[in-house]
């Protein structure tokens, strides 16, 4: 058992503790208060003039599936070779030795979600893992989190340099209503079929994407036009499916109405160079007015784009651009949780749940504060 005493405890679930101690057993949270005892057996963690935040989590990188520092062997990201590509697993790319897990690991991320790139109308399943793990089959929090979809530049470049459906902003929708339509009739199919005991003949790409029209998945749609983000919702609506906004550059245009809609929107990465046309408006000022709509965010890295290891300067800048600091931590701890449907396991620090902790010698978003412990699953793990 390990005993971190005499912290400053954010805990990113309603009550903050100036001084306050955790208790952690078999890789849970068993207790937090004011004080608690040590026993003999405990590993004692002395955090006096600490502060201990929940694991950060990245809700958007590529981590493992675009390997750091690799090549082309590594690059397992994007199958260019058809545009809807709904049955492709994140879970059979990822390669838990990419140095940059582990680099993150050791930065205080503890959850990633990664999963394919943009390239394709539609890209496959996403997954959310730990950062620690030999295989990718113990690091799994769940799978699949997500189907990608991708509006706008991206598939039309790709597509254009291969001569075919879609290079235009109209494809992209066509082809996605078009695979749509085709999930509803395969799951009326197969609904009939099966209760008249008869023998269905399954179709793969349309087993991933009728998860995503009886909203046991969302689709995670990559939109940074503020056009694109509301042909999203308007697709979404159509069809009566649940998505995420991922990057959302241009949402501080349509707030009031991603706010309406109640979706919630993964904003990043914001420290990149404005490299293409749709990143002509990229600012750090999103995320805070997204906010102040109502709309829940969570910024993300995009790793290998910007790295992850560097969430909370992401968070410091964003704050500094106007987003609430409280709602800068929530925004890599409990809102990423809670979009990614894994917050009963991690995002804050409460009894019973994963004891991933980030322990810091000052303010997590100050630039200067160094991380002098990780915890992931009750595991203390060496920064240095």
């Amino acid at each position: 058992m390990i005993l971190i005493k005499d912290a400053e405890i954010l805990t990113m679930a309603g009550n903050d503790y100036k001084k306050g101690s955790i208790l952690i057993k078999e890789g849970k949270i068993v207790k937090i208060a004011e004080k608690i005892e040590k026993n003999k057996g405990y590993k004692v963690i002395d955090a006096k003039n600490l502060t201990v935040m929940p694991g950060i989590i990245d809700a958007h990188t590529h981590l493992g599936i675009e390997e750091d520092g690799v090549g082309w062997e590594g690059r397992d990201c994007n199958e260019m070779t058809d545009p809807i590509n709904p049955h492709l697993r994140a879970v059979d790319a990822i390669n838990p030795e990419d140095k940059a897990i582990k680099e993150a690991l050791k930065n205080g991320v503890t959850t990633i979600m990664t999963g394919p790139g943009s390239a394709n109308v539609l890209g496959g399943e996403s997954i959310v893992i730990k950062t620690k793990g030999k295989t990718v089959d113990e690091m799994i929090l769940k799978n699949p989190a997500g189907l990608k979809a991708a509006f706008g530049e991206n598939p039309k470049r790709v597509y254009k340099e291969q001569s075919k459906l879609p290079t235009t902003r109209m494809g992209i929708a066509a082809i996605l209503r078009e695979n749509l339509m085709k999930a509803e009739d395969y799951l009326n199919e197969k609904e009939h079929t099966l209760k008249e005991d008869k023998p269905f003949k399954r179709d793969i790409k349309m087993e991933s994407l009728i998860r995503v029209l009886n909203k046991e998945l969302p689709l995670k749609v990559h939109a940074h036009r503020a056009d694109d983000i509301i042909t999203a919702i308007r697709i979404a609506k159509e069809f009566n499916f649940e998505i995420t906004l991922e990057h959302c550059t241009e949402g501080h245009k349509v707030a009031d109405i991603i706010a309406r809609e109640k979706i919630p929107a993964i904003v990043g990465p914001s420290m990149t160079g404005r490299v293409k046309v749709e990143l002509s408006e990229l600012s750090f000022k999103t995320a805070g007015i997204l906010a102040k709509k109502g709309v829940k965010i969570a910024l993300m890295s995009d790793h290998p784009v910007i790295p992850t290891k560097n969430a909370t300067v992401y968070a410091a800048l964003a704050a500094k651009e106007g987003l609430d600091r409280k709602e800068a931590l929530k925004a890599i701890t409990i809102n990423p949780a809670e979009i990614l449907k894994v917050d009963d396991k991690v995002g804050s620090i409460e009894e019973n749940k994963d004891a991933d902790l980030v322990i810091f010698d000052g303010d997590p978003l100050e630039i200067s504060s160094k991380i002098v412990n990780v915890v992931i699953n009750g595991e203390l793990i060496k920064t240095e």
